[in-house]
């Protein structure tokens, strides 16, 4: 078959090389220069940047990806595990590193809350539990029709605590303000808050504390070169600079693209790597979608957005680790303003990933580069980023001078600003989201597009817009999904 996949983010390619792996014509067209989507890199002034995502969690699912394919995945990537996993800064001045290792991490818990060591320890056995009972039959399940929900455990399904939210289950364990804003920060992971999420998030804490981070040498941009140089040596075509304009139909059947350019692609199958609020409202033909479809689509909440501070700067600055957060002082002010008012927040919890402690040739000699991430509203008429963003900049870098970054704004060499409308412009996702659709109701995470049309026959979608949801392991997921119902309803 011939098969055009849309988009060459890391869902894309991964769907790409499985389909060519099998034999079948596959083109990838990616509207920008680069590859990899949201995971990309900018190097400019002796300094390199990831300025996606940066840590990598269950590594097996791209080791699995690259098995299928008949590739080694150490061929290709070289992992390194992180200690601590993070280092985490307090209002008050507390700093508290978390390991993989669970002995350190109790350390740690003893000196800054000697209070919830017991808790520590009950809480990620929670979280384990959690993922034992989700995992099968959701995040590795394509979920479509009967076949894959016949041998369901329903009982586990009704015991995956989706009554409660993140935060109050939370607390029914911690007594330790420290302890509760640690574990409340993971449900942003998928761009939700953990004042309005389900308690069924608290399974990310499991898969990044209990089974462990990861670098990649290099960068974690690195991955998308991996998943670039598997589709292309399994036979894939990936073209550049090529917008998909349109999906074509006849008769609600999938019979190709259009691209910006006019050229029209004829194909089998398609699978979009596009927002799916991009693909079913802009792509399709608005005959070819039901109108509930469109209503469904279109009123799904977004995910936050994130605002971007990208610092090349001329010195180390030897408390920072690999991965850092500096915690707001009102975590639930914060969050009640991203996602009820639509505004930044004024006192923002900030990330900053710093890979120059583990590659030290990503900065000029004796400098580091950072990466700085704050949470931000998805795009809105609340706030005009061209206007704002050189102020929210200024805020943020001051409060990092006050959280002990001494002389930050004298340091910097190279500086570079990214907002929501941004990550609108360049990936056209929905209303800039950077984790595609929120999780802030009980149902929303069951409620995703799937990784097939119902209403058009032949096409697919794979992506953190679609089931079962947006960072790296979920986007192969979908990937997986996609490919596992191409075969299913094309064989």
């Amino acid at each position: 078959m011939k098969i055009a996949v849309i988009g060459a983010g890391i869902g894309g390619l991964a769907v790409a090389s499985l389909l060519a792996n099998d034999g079948h014509e596959v083109i990838v067209y990616e509207k920008n220069d680069t590859v990899g989507g949201k995971m990309n890199e900018i190097q400019a002034e002796s300094f390199r940047f990831d300025t996606g995502p940066s840590l990598l969690t269950m590594p097996e699912l791209l080791e699995e990806l690259f098995t299928c394919c008949g590739e080694n995945l150490d061929s290709y990537l070289e992992l390194k595990p992180l200690k601590p996993l993070c280092r985490y800064f307090y209002k008050d001045g507390t700093i508290f590193d978390n390991f993989q290792d669970l002995d350190r991490s109790l350390e740690e818990v003893q000196r800054i809350a000697p209070e919830d060591r017991t808790a520590y320890k009950e809480f990620l056995s929670y979280t384990r539990e959690l993922y034992e009972k989700v995992s099968t039959p959701f995040l590795f399940n394509p979920l479509f029709n009967f076949t894959d929900v016949k041998n369901l455990n329903f009982a586990d399904l009704l015991d995956i605590d989706a009554l409660s939210t993140v935060s109050k289950r939370i607390d029914s364990y911690f007594k330790s303000p420290y302890l509760r804003q640690f574990f409340k920060r993971f449900a942003t992971y998928n761009g939700s808050s953990p004042y309005q999420a389900p308690a069924t998030l608290n399974v990310i804490p499991h898969v990044e504390i209990n089974r462990g981070g990861y670098y990649v040498k290099g960068g974690i941009y690195r991955i998308a070169e991996a998943l670039t140089n598997l589709a292309e040596r399994k036979g894939a075509e990936i073209r550049l600079n090529s917008t998909a304009k349109a999906i074509k139909m006849e008769h609600e059947v999938v019979t190709g693209i259009v691209l910006a350019d006019g050229t029209k692609i004829s194909c089998d199958l398609v699978v979009s790597n596009s927002d799916a609020y991009e693909t079913y409202l802009h792509l399709l033909p608005h005959r070819d979608v039901p109108p509930l479809k469109k209503e469904l689509i279109s009123q799904t909440e977004p995910s936050c957005s994130g605002f971007v501070l990208l610092l090349g700067v001329d010195r180390k600055y030897e408390q920072l680790q690999h991965h850092n957060v500096f915690f707001s002082g009102d975590y639930e002010q914060e969050f009640r303003t991203i996602f009820e008012e639509k505004l930044p927040a004024e006192d923002p919890t900030i990330y900053i990933a710093n890979t120059s402690a583990s590659d030290p040739e990503h900065a000029v000699k004796g400098g580091a580069n950072l990466f700085v991430l704050v949470n931000a509203p998805y795009l809105s008429d609340n706030v005009d980023w061209r206007n704002e963003k050189t102020g929210y900049a200024g805020l943020i870098k001051h409060k990092l001078q006050n959280y002990g970054l001494e002389g930050l704004q004298d340091a910097i060499l190279y500086e570079k600003v990214i907002t929501p409308l941004d990550f609108y412009k360049q990936y056209r996702s929905n209303r800039g989201s950077i984790y595609g659709t929120s999780s802030n109701s009980r149902l929303a995470t069951f409620m995703r597009p799937g990784n097939k049309a119902r209403s058009v026959e032949g096409l697919y979608l794979v992506g953190g817009s679609t089931h079962p949801g947006g960072g790296i392991p979920l986007v192969l997921l979908s990937a997986r999904h996609a490919y596992t119902l191409v075969k299913r309803y094309n064989t």
